[in-house]
């Protein structure tokens, strides 16, 4: 069967869709082959996949070829089975017949013969030539299609359709496609399952001798094919699988060594993707077939299919783990392979994969986590290029031109160098090039960065190139290698490559070129003796990949440094590129730094400045600082160089905030003086400097700052500098944020030039008053010179094991806290009862501080109306003790204040020593150091001053002095705190009263006239009183009785009256005569004169007067005297006049009712026309009432005519309206002229009436 691989091959080329027979019976396919062949492909196709579910296929190619073709004709039997896939699926058979007749006898017979072939899938296509005007041809065509569809259709399966030449009937083609792709698809099946089949019994015999890997391949393939025709693309992807998989196995049993390939020339470019570059019969091994060309056959087989399936995400992911997989292969036959052919597949695979990819790619249709991975593919497909790319241009003496960074480092120095069986030697004809590499060798000098930062370069290699170069040579021996290493010991074992050594890889080339010099460049003869230098290994690589590259481009950008920079440019750039449009932009980031290296090279210092901001932004994001110390100073250089002096000026701040272990404390200084220089300078275009990885600050371990509103204070902050030496900030500011919200607070500003040292640094600020709330701290700003700083990080407040320790966590806890207004103080009367009044009396106030310094504090006293302070004696501080002490000890808490009045109450005075006598200055009062933190009372001299006599009230029932009357107030106005910023205003209200109420009343009346006046004393204040003498001065009218002098008959004195209690005096009284002419000049009232003195303590009320000192004896005190005036009127004994209230209606009052008020008026006797003064008959009247009860609807005063006769009486009403229910004050009627004395009340005194609720009341809606 491998004989057959030949054609195998010819009939692939030659055949890549279905296959319909056509059998033209009756000559009719020039006819109709236009109108069929319109059809194709089919739009639409139903197949059975090869696990027998249907699958919709789109565009279905096919031909249409007749049975009497050539290409149908020239089949041998024994090959039929063999490459069944390119035989007929369908047979058509066109026939046509106008008679009866003829159909039975000459049709029927030779389609009976035709269709008796079982594996072949036929059908019928019964073409009509009858005109449609033609009625009688119309008839026998349908006769005759009817005995067609009888003898050949049946019910299971419809053989037969007609065609009309002159206009096909409107179902015709479908239902010819349906015939079409049932049997097609019956074929499908059939053939799908002989191939399974035979498959089947060749893997049976896998295991046995006589296995043929090429049989199975053919099968195998031939099934495959099959399904790509029918466009069956998953199931023959399935089978290219299921053929690599057995390929695999069958190259790594063990037995017979088989030849590997790729020795010819041109093999050195991956043919991933092309089916057709070696014929299979070239690469055919015994009963199997090369690994190197058949591999990569089958990855061009699979990636055709995926194309088709349009998936080339799926194809870079294949093609990049079957680069990584085969370059393994190529690794396992280095030997036998041409110089770095590893290397240079690897190459021209990536670059093929990559563009055939992106050709194909169409990202419209794709889902975003695709997109990304593909991206990410392409990515690793163009690194994976650069790295190989990089180890040819390394072993041609390309080293020095590669950028020795971390990702170059990294991925070279674990890439193995080439391993032929012997490293080529050196042309003999190639000593000038040998000279010329040894004098770019000599010539090769450090690359010392900007600011003078030397660091050792960084390996680009796994071991020493030359070692491995001369160990690889066939006539070398291992003991010859301390020549090689200048004079270090050698390895037995050969192992050198795997051993780190300790020297540094700068160092080794210093040493090996050293060792080179010793010998003749240009002698070449008898140089197998003797080990190769590194010049001669950099030119015999690049002879033996002249001889092992094929592709001339590749060719070319190893030609000269110039050409490798543009490819090493092109495929970095292109790995950045996909890598940042995948998941991996980091990576690509990275990137980005080996292609600033290179537009560094060539003055690109713009574009290069982009590419290591990005990548040291990507390094300071992740915290390596190792990376970013290796690509900062290039940046630095940079912006050096395009002056742009605030890039410049960050990244000497982010070069000193890098651990002090990655630079010396030269480097340091160096970037400490940059900054420096810079900030002192006039730049251009200021900007604000961002120092907060270099400066941090934080508040002072311990509780916050607290402070009430209002108050200054000094914020201590502590300041971490990063500097390597002493820094002077001209000028220092720092702003704090409030916690509660968003706004900034307030701005601190230190008052001088403040001189950071290294470490840890105290600052002070002074506060000024700031809102209520708490702060932490927010941006430290200043300036170094002209140059602007600011820094936003915070520091822990607990340092390290050293002061220089910086921490960029923001604390949680606020460095300040300003309470919400509260109460700070309080003042309070200290005395709650009535003082003496017109006496000059001790007033308390008691200074309570809550929580809160009173030093310094100055009072302004402010007296109201009728107040005086004395002046002319000092004013009195000491120490007061309150029940509520305890509460001023209680943490600060605007919720911790107690109500000021029960704190009063309550207080009681104690003995301290605490005392002070003050002076009263323009209305202040300075409180004393000691009284700033205790609870204190000031003792204040004040003369209440009333002008009005006090007068006594007559009844039985006292009327007491209105508390109103007696009233004084006096404006307190406290400054205290820092700088007496906070103001305390308070008014407080004192009540003065007179010591004593005087009530009177007749206590009998004698049958001589004479009366017996009680005069009751009530105590108005708090304190005992003490009377020694009392005498009345009558009113004109009246006279003492006897020989009295106004003396009280009771002769009992010094009368003691306790607190709120009372004594009664009596005197003797009657009438006298009053002549005309003095009645004018007659005293009004009545004087009621006492002389008192009055004991009682300051701390509770009245007290005696300052003049009278306390602690006085009694005889040496100092008598008061209290008067009083007191109304004389004749008693209601024997009255002129009557008023009576009339009863009301028997129906009672309602509201919004009128109703009539009568009262009666009735003389009861002739008086005397002093007592009730008559010009004639004429009385006037006058009616009170409360407004809001009663409405009036008359006259409310007015003139009636009474009789001066005994018994006369008169009648008065009024109409009024209750205006609330309940019981109420009736009107009131009164006589204004007519002494009170002279008239007897019905009812005596005032009484109620009751007044009911106005009726209900309700609405009804009458129908119109």
């Amino acid at each position: 069967m491998a004989n057959y691989l030949a054609q195998f091959q010819t009939i692939k080329s030659a055949c890549d869709h279905l296959v319909i027979a056509v059998e033209d019976v009756s000559d009719l396919w020039p006819t109709v082959k236009n109108s069929f062949e319109e059809r194709l492909p089919f739009k639409r196709a139903c197949l059975n996949n090869k696990t027998r579910n249907p699958v919709f296929v789109e565009n279905l190619p096919a031909e249409f070829i007749l049975t009497t073709d050539a290409r149908l004709r020239s089949r041998f039997p024994p090959e039929q089975y063999l490459f069944w896939f390119r035989e007929p699926y369908a047979t058509l058979v066109l026939v046509t017949c106008e008679d009866l007749e003829e159909f039975k006898t000459i049709l029927k017979p030779r389609l009976k013969l035709i269709v008796q072939n079982d594996e072949r899938e036929w059908f019928i296509v019964f073409v009509s030539r009858a005109h449609p005007n033609n009625d009688q041809a119309t008839k026998m065509a349908k006769k005759v299609y009817a005995k067609l569809e009888v003898d050949f259709s049946s019910k299971k399966r419809e053989r037969c359709c007609k065609f009309h030449v002159h206009g096909p009937e409107a179902n015709f083609w479908e239902d010819l496609e349906s015939r079409i792709m049932e049997s097609i698809r019956n074929t499908l099946d059939r053939r799908i399952q002989f191939y399974e089949d035979e498959i089947r019994k060749l893997s049976e015999q896998r295991l046995m001798p006589i296995w043929n890997f090429c049989n199975f391949f053919i099968l195998k393939e031939s099934l495959a094919f099959m399904f790509d025709m029918a466009h069956l693309h998953e199931d023959a992807l399935r089978e290219y699988d299921e053929l690599e998989l057995c390929y695999l196995e069958t190259v790594n049993m063990g037995g017979k060594r088989r030849e590997f390939g790729g020795l010819n020339h041109g093999d050195d470019q991956a043919a991933l993707l092309n089916t057709g570059n070696k014929p299979l019969t070239q690469i055919v091994q015994d009963n199997s077939f090369r690994e190197f060309e058949f591999r990569q056959y089958l990855f061009a087989c699979q990636s055709k299919l995926l194309f088709k399936l349009n998936r080339p995400f799926e194809v870079a992911s294949r093609g990049y783990s079957f680069i990584i997989s085969f370059s393994k292969a190529l690794a396992l036959h280095e030997s036998i392979l041409p110089f770095s052919m590893r290397e240079v597949w690897v190459i021209t695979a990536c670059l093929a994969l990559v563009d055939a990819t992106n050709s194909q790619y169409n990202d419209e249709n794709v889902a975003p986590e695709i997109e990304k991975e593909f991206y990410c593919l392409q990515g690793d497909l163009y690194s994976l290029c650069k790295i190989k790319f990089l180890r040819l241009a390394y072993l041609i003496g390309y080293g020095t031109e590669i950028e020795r960074s971390p990702v170059n480092s990294a991925s070279l120095s674990m890439l193995p160098w080439p391993k032929p069986a012997v490293w080529p030697l050196v042309p003999d004809d190639a000593s000038s090039e040998v000279l010329v590499k040894e004098k770019i060798i000599l010539q090769e000098t450090p690359k010392v960065k900007h600011f003078g930062i030397q660091r050792k370069s960084l390996p680009l290699e796994p071991a020493v190139l030359i070692h491995e170069a001369n160990r690889r040579r066939a006539s070398f021996s291992a003991g010859n290698t301390s020549e090689m290493l200048d004079g270090r010991p050698g390895f037995a074992d050969g192992s050198a490559s795997d051993v780190p050594l300790k020297t540094s890889p700068s160092n080794k080339v210093q040493a090996i070129s050293m060792s080179r010099t010793y010998s003749s460049p240009g002698n070449f003869e008898g140089s197998i003796d003797r080990p190769m230098r590194l010049a001669e290994i950099f030119v015999a690589a690049e002879h033996a990949l002249k001889q092992t590259i094929s592709n001339p481009d590749l060719q070319k950008t190893l030609s000269s440094i110039q050409d490798f920079e543009q490819k090493y440019m092109e495929l970095t750039k292109g790995a950045a590129d996909n890598y940042h449009r995948s998941w991996w932009k980091r990576h690509g980031v990275v990137l980005d730094g080996e292609i600033a290296a290179v537009c560094f090279k060539r003055g690109n210092f713009d574009l290069a400045a982009k590419s290591y901001e990005k990548v040291c932004a990507l390094y300071a994001g992740e915290g390596w600082q190792d990376l970013l110390a290796e690509v900062l100073p290039n940046l630095a250089e940079c912006q050096k160089i395009l002056n742009d002096q605030a890039g410049y000026l960050s990244s000497c701040v982010r070069l000193l905030s890098l651990d002090k272990g990655l630079f010396s404390m030269k480097e340091r200084l160096a970037f400490h003086s940059e900054v420096v220089s810079l900030a002192h300078s006039e730049m251009k275009h200021p900007v604000p400097l961002d120092v907060s990885s270099l400066i941090t600050f934080s508040g002072n371990p311990g509780p916050p700052l607290e402070l009430c509103d209002g108050d200054p204070g000094t914020l201590y902050v502590t300041v971490w500098s990063g500097f390597p030496d002493d820094i002077i900030l001209d000028s220092l500011s720092l702003t704090l944020m409030a916690t509660y919200n968003a706004d900034e607070g307030g701005k601190l500003r230190s008052s001088s030039a403040t001189v950071l040292k290294p470490g840890r640094n105290t600052i002070t600020f002074p506060l000024p008053p700031q809102k209520p709330g708490s702060y932490v701290l927010g941006v430290l700003t200043g300036h170094i010179g002209h140059l602007t700083f600011r820094s936003h990080s915070f520091s822990k407040g607990g340092p390290a094991d050293s002061d220089d320790f910086m921490s960029y966590e923001k604390p949680t806890r606020p460095i300040l806290k300003v309470f919400k207004p509260r109460p700070l103080v309080d003042l309070s009367a200290a005395i709650s009862s009535a003082l003496l009044i017109n006496e000059v009396q001790w007033i308390g106030i008691i200074a309570q501080p809550i929580n809160y310094s009173l030093k310094g504090a100055v009072l302004h006293i402010d007296t109201g109306p009728g107040l005086k302070i004395e002046e002319s004696h000092s004013i009195e501080m000491e120490s007061y003790r309150n029940a509520a002490q305890s509460f001023a000890d209680m943490p600060n808490s605007g919720d911790a204040r107690k109500d000021s009045s029960v704190a009063a109450k309550d207080c009681s005075l104690a003995a301290n020593k605490d005392f002070e006598q003050l002076s009263l200055l323009n209305g202040n009062i300075e409180f004393p150091d000691w009284a700033g933190d205790v609870t204190s009372i000031l003792w204040i001299p004040i003369w209440a001053i009333d002008d009005k006599l006090a007068r006594g009230s007559s009844s039985g029932a006292p009327q007491r002095q209105s508390i109103v009357d007696g009233m004084r107030t006096i404006a307190l106005k406290l400054e205290f705190g820092i700088s007496n910023n906070q103001i305390y205003d308070r008014t407080i209200a004192l009540h003065f009263t007179d010591p004593f109420h005087v009530s009177t009343r007749v206590a009998d009346l004698c049958n001589d006239g004479t009366l017996l006046w009680q005069v009751t004393l009530h105590s108005q204040v708090k304190a005992t009183l003490t009377v020694y003498d009392a005498w009345l001065d009558l009113q004109d009218g009246f006279v003492h009785a006897g020989q009295g002098n106004g003396r009280p008959i009771s002769g009992f004195f010094p009368l003691v009256i306790s607190p709120t209690s009372r004594a009664g005096l009596l005197f003797s009284v009657c009438l006298g005569k009053r002549i005309a002419e003095d009645e004018n000049k007659g005293q009004p009232d009545s004087i009621l004169n006492i002389r008192y003195r009055i004991a009682g303590d300051r701390a509770i009320g009245a007290h005696p007067p300052v003049a009278v000192k306390s602690n006085e004896t009694e005889d040496t005190s100092q008598d008061l005297i209290f008067r009083s005036a007191l109304v004389l009127q004749q008693l209601v004994l024997d009255p002129c006049l009557a008023v009576g209230f009339l009863p009301l209606p028997s129906d009672g009052l309602r509201v919004g009712q009128l109703v009539s008020m009568k009262w009666r008026v009735e003389r009861l006797k002739d008086i005397e026309e002093k007592r009730v003064p008559q010009n004639n008959d004429e009385m006037l009247y006058e009616v009170n009432a409360n407004s809001e009860n009663w409405m009036i609807a008359g006259r409310k005063r007015g003139h009636v005519s009474l009789a001066t006769k005994q018994g006369s009486r008169i009648v008065i009403s009024l109409l009024c309206m209750p205006l609330v229910a309940g019981y109420v004050h009736p009107p009131h009627l009164g006589l204004p002229d007519i002494d009170e004395a002279s008239i007897s009340c019905s009812p005596a005194g005032p009484h109620l009436v009751c007044v009911l609720p106005p009726a209900l009341s309700s609405s009804f809606c009458i129908p119109a």
